[in-house]
Formats: structure tokens, C-alpha cells, sequence
């Protein structure tokens, strides 16, 4: 990474910058009739129908949205993200020497890997609709990546211009306005397209629904609630005598020491009760709410371990529609906001910055060589760079295009 500072700068007031034309000055107080969402966490007021509060914290409680949030925040975390530079050919090559190869690929800043970052950022877009880091430059050019709290930041529009103002509400920093250039923005979709709407906020009905079930099904179970069974006993048996049977019943066969032999006595009879309709219909509803939150994520149910429906034949398939229709979003969204932001105006025309979701797609290993068989026959690859894309070392005259099947030379390297 270039840069003459031994250290990177400190981010409060000394580093943070106001964005051109903007005074140093107290940002406005939201008014009553339009109060920054902050504000209903804190007071709770985003409450569902279900009458319990449903915020980032809470949803992440649930175990299927915490599932759907990790799946997307993990996968744009662990795949590879390059730097590079547009050949006069058209061709593209890794620039590992521009200062924004190292901060998405090996490290962010000092104490947090690029993937740890990534994983953060998209983490916080999912759940608050904002993933935001600032960009500490040193000489104009990027040297560190810091991330920024989302409920410590208001983004309200540009009267004239439309363009996002950021401001921090927290800290020494409090109602600072930062340089929008130097705040790289993950954003969920939203209609303004400025701010990003919060998954949860919007879906806090559906969540909700899965947390009161979750919760019901704990209580429910944590005594062994559910009778398994019914003690009868004659009409003549005096009430301490049945509370004495109860109670000798349940030390018997309550909790851990369920599914031993039972014992009644006093002339009681023992009726066992099979699942109701009503119990089958509650898990219907868990399973539907586990459906609805992958229908919030775009998530296939399979990645958030529902195999329900899941056979041998569809769950590559599944895979396949993830990286399309789900993850690529984010991908492109990372793309985008890293070349706006972390390149000049003048480098965006050579360098650009990419995923390899290669990994994602791998097909089962025979499927995997035909494909590679057939690109080198078609000269489409070479031998060599399918070695490379397998992590194997290229051999002399690997690097020739030509059809094996139908070169002698070829057949002779």
C-alpha cells in the first residue's frame, strides 16, 4: 500500500472531512413529523401486530433470518475480490500494486481482515439497510477502511442536488457532516434510492410471526407443558389425594424423566393424546414462516436448512438461483460503489474491481473437467489456465491454444 504515514490518521474531527461547498455546522433536528428511524428503535415503536418490538437486534434472534442475513453476508465475505487493470487488448489483469487491491483483498485497516470487513458491511445492509464505511485517504489516495455505524449516521438527501449528506450523530463527531466520496455505501433497495429500507423494518410482520412462535414453543416445552396424557380418576377421590397423584406423577415421568414406565394408583386410568390438528397446523405455520423469510432474503429455502423440498436433483439448482438472483445483487452493488468510490475519475476508465464466484459454481468434479476438456478443445482456454483455475502448477507448452484431439503437437507435449 503507498502512502508516506507510518500510521494510518485517527478518524475522529482531524481526518473526517465536509463534503465541498458545506459549512462546518450543526446539521437539523428531525422533527416530530418525520423522526430519523433511530428513533423508533430506541423507543421501540416499530412494533408488529404480534405487540413486540421487531429491530435489527431482535430479528437476528430468529434463527432464520439470522440464517438468511449470514448465508448473503458470508458468501460476499468469502469469495475473492481483485483489482484490475483493462489492457490496450481488452484484456484484464490483477493490479495488486493500486492501494485499493490490498484493503478489499487482505486487509481493511489495521485490526480487521477485507473479509471480516465485507461480511460487517453487508451484514449491516441487510439489517439496517445501510452498510457504510469511511474512507481514510492519506496523499488523496484510500489507505484505510472504517466502518461506520448505521444507527450513528442520518442520510437525508440534497435539496438541490439530490445527493446523499451523511451525518454522525454519535461521539466527538456528533452532527458532522462527512465528504460523501469518502464514505463507501452498501445499500439494501429502497424507493428513494439515497437511504436503504431496512429488510427487517419493512417485513417485521412476517419475523415477528416466527419469533412469537419460537417463543410460544418454548414456553410451551420448557416444563413439559403439553400433557401427553390424561389421568382419570373415580368421582369420589378426595382433592388432596388427586394433588398427591399429580404430584407423584409428575417427579415420576415430568422433564428429564419422560418415557419411563408410568405408574398410577388410587383406581386412576391413564388416557395417552395424539397430535391435534391444531399441532399439526402450528408446525405448518413454522414451516410457512421460514418460507416467508427466505422469500424476504430471495433466499432458497434449502440455504436456510429446510430440505423439505430439497431432492438430489434440485439442490444444485438451488445453489445456481442463489449466486443469480440473490447474491449477484450484492456483488454488483460492491463493484459499484468500490469504483466510485475508491478510484479516481480518471482510473475508472483502466481499473475496476470484480468477485470470482467461480468457487460457487463448481459443478461435481467429472462435470468440471468436461467443461475444461471442451474449452481447450474449443480454444477457449489453455491448458495452463485451467490448471491455474484448479490451483495447479502450469507446465512447459501449457500455455499453447490448441485442439489436443485434433494436433499432433499438442498430442506430443
Amino acid at each position: 500500500m503507498t502512502g508516506e504515514a507510518s500510521s494510518p490518521p485517527p478518524l475522529p474531527s482531524s481526518t473526517l472531512t465536509l463534503a465541498p461547498g458545506v459549512e462546518a455546522k450543526a446539521a437539523p433536528i428531525s422533527g416530530i413529523a418525520s423522526p430519523e428511524p433511530w428513533l423508533f428503535d430506541l423507543f421501540a415503536a416499530h412494533q408488529a401486530a404480534a405487540g413486540i418490538a421487531v429491530t435489527p437486534r431482535s430479528a437476528m434472534q430468529c434463527a432464520p433470518v439470522r440464517c438468511a442475513v449470514q448465508v448473503i453476508a458470508e458468501a460476499v465475505g468469502q469469495l475473492p475480490l481483485h483489482v484490475y487493470a483493462r489492457g490496450q487488448d481488452g484484456a484484464k489483469d490483477r493490479d495488486v500494486d493500486h492501494p485499493a487491491y490490498a484493503l478489499l483483498h487482505d486487509a481493511a485497516n489495521d485490526w480487521t481482515p477485507a473479509s471480516v470487513f465485507r461480511e460487517q458491511i453487508t451484514r449491516d445492509a441487510l439489517l439496517h439497510g445501510d452498510g457504510l464505511a469511511f474512507i481514510v485517504r492519506v496523499d488523496g489516495r484510500p489507505f484505510e477502511l472504517a466502518r461506520l455505524n448505521p444507527e450513528a449516521v442520518s442520510i437525508t438527501p440534497d435539496q438541490m442536488t439530490g445527493e446523499p449528506i451523511y451525518t454522525l450523530n454519535a461521539g466527538s463527531d456528533a452532527r458532522r457532516v462527512l465528504a460523501r466520496q469518502d464514505v463507501l455505501h452498501i445499500k439494501a433497495p429502497s424507493l428513494d434510492g439515497i437511504k436503504g429500507e431496512s429488510p427487517v423494518r419493512q417485513a417485521r410482520e412476517a419475523i415477528a410471526l416466527a419469533l412469537v412462535m419460537e417463543a410460544h414453543a418454548a414456553r410451551m416445552f420448557a416444563n413439559g407443558a403439553r400433557p401427553s396424557g390424561l389421568l382419570a380418576f373415580p368421582s369420589d377421590v378426595q382433592p388432596k389425594a388427586i394433588e398427591n397423584a399429580r404430584a407423584a406423577w409428575q417427579a415420576m415421568n415430568a422433564g428429564t424423566k419422560g418415557g419411563g414406565t408410568a405408574v398410577v394408583a388410587g383406581g386412576a386410568s391413564y388416557t395417552p393424546l395424539s397430535l391435534t390438528s391444531v399441532d399439526a397446523q402450528f408446525l405448518e405455520l413454522r414451516k410457512f414462516a421460514i418460507e416467508e423469510i427466505a422469500r424476504i432474503y430471495r433466499v432458497p429455502p434449502m440455504l436456510l436448512m429446510d430440505y423439505g423440498r430439497a431432492t438430489w436433483a434440485n439442490g444444485e439448482e438451488m445453489g445456481r438461483q442463489f449466486v443469480s438472483f440473490t447474491l449477484m445483487r450484492w456483488l454488483k452493488a460492491w463493484e459499484g460503489e468500490v469504483r466510485l468510490k475508491l478510484f479516481t475519475a480518471e482510473e475508472r476508465a483502466t481499473y475496476f474491481a470484480e468477485f470470482l464466484t467461480d468457487d460457487l459454481l463448481r459443478g461435481d468434479l467429472a462435470s468440471r473437467m468436461k467443461a475444461y476438456s471442451n474449452a481447450i478443445a474449443a480454444r477457449i482456454l489453455s491448458p495452463n489456465e485451467a490448471r491455474a483455475a484448479e490451483n495447479r502448477q502450469p507446465y512447459a507448452g501449457g500455455d499453447t491454444f490448441a485442439n489436443p484431439h485434433t494436433s499432433t503437437e499438442a498430442a506430443n507435449v
